[in-house]
């Protein structure tokens, strides 16, 4: 079995580091992943993504064509990066900062960036939160592989906020799923 991911949003807000964190939980789990990433030349502030193919057998191709799961934290993402989605395409969004998706998907809206607000005190931690419910929605990693994955990659010091915000991601995904 094989998934495709895509986290779009602006340049600092840790899409990168969730999408490094994903592959990493993902060959803790004994799985093969592959992960790329891209960002502007204005680096903070411009758009940025990093794409996973996460698979139980060898991947022979390294570009995510069609994500199944698109995970978008900022509007600009959302129009630069949502084209190739598929109508079976899982489109994640941020509440807060994406009110429009320029393709027909399956679309989760979530607080992220104010869950991490709430949660935690900071903004900072919406990659976390947003990898929480990433994972929760798509069953992609053992949460145990994904905590360690988070806790080996985050700054000393911070690991209990971003265990945090790791557990409200995955309750906000767990809140979905219930309201389905």
């Amino acid at each position: 079995m094989k998934q495709t991911f895509r986290f779009s949003g602006t340049g600092g807000q840790g899409l990168i580091t969730a999408g490094i964190i994903l592959a990493e939980a993902a060959l803790l789990d004994g799985k093969m992943a592959i992960q790329s990433q891209s960002y502007g030349p204005e680096a903070r502030g411009g758009s940025s993504k990093a794409e996973v193919i996460i698979s139980d057998e060898a991947i022979h191709f390294g570009r995510v064509m069609h994500p199944e799961t698109l995970l978008v934290m900022s509007q600009e993402a959302a129009d630069k990066y949502s084209a190739d989605c598929t109508p079976d395409s899982l489109i994640i969004t941020d509440s807060l900062f994406v009110e429009n998706v320029p393709v027909s998907a399956q679309r989760v809206d979530l607080p992220i960036t104010r869950t991490a607000v709430s949660t935690c005190g900071k903004a900072l931690f919406a990659n976390i939160v947003a990898l929480g419910a990433v994972a929760a929605l798509t069953n992609c990693v053992s949460v145990a592989s994904l905590t360690k994955a988070v806790l080996d990659r985050v700054p000393k010091g911070t690991e209990d906020a971003n265990k945090k915000a790791l557990a409200a991601g995955i309750a906000l995904a767990k809140g979905v799923a219930k309201a389905a």
